[in-house]
C-alpha cells in the first residue's frame, strides 16, 4: 500500500470522524438522551476494505483484485458475503448466491 494510499484512507476516517461529529440529527439524539437521565458514550467502528479493480476492455468488464469478474450491476461473492454479514440482502443476488454456494 502507498504511503498517498494511506493518507487517502486517514482522510476518509477523519471525514467520517467529523461528519458523525458536525451532526445536528446526531447531537439532538444525544441530548434527548441525557434529558432522559443518561450520559452518552458513542463509540462507532468503520471498516474500509479495497478492492484494486483492473479494466477488461474486450468483455466490458472489470476485475476486482481477486480475480472475480464484476459486471455493471452486479455484485462478487466478495460483495455478497459482505452484505450478508451486516444483515443486508441484495433482491436478485441472494438466490444467485445460495446457487453458487451449493456448487
Amino acid at each position: 500500500m502507498t504511503s498517498r494510499l494511506r493518507e487517502l484512507i486517514q482522510q476518509l476516517g477523519e471525514a467520517i470522524h467529523e461528519s458523525v461529529v458536525e451532526s445536528d440529527q446526531i447531537a439532538g439524539v444525544v441530548q434527548d438522551i441525557r434529558k432522559h437521565g443518561f450520559d452518552v458514550l458513542l463509540m462507532l467502528e468503520a471498516t474500509i476494505g479495497l478492492n484494486e479493480v483492473t479494466a477488461d476492455k474486450d468483455k466490458g468488464s472489470e476485475k476486482s483484485s481477486s480475480g472475480e469478474e464484476v459486471t455493471d450491476g452486479t455484485f462478487t461473492q466478495h460483495d455478497l458475503h459482505f452484505l450478508k454479514s451486516l444483515r443486508i440482502s441484495v433482491e436478485g443476488e441472494a438466490e444467485n448466491a445460495s446457487e453458487s454456494d451449493t456448487e
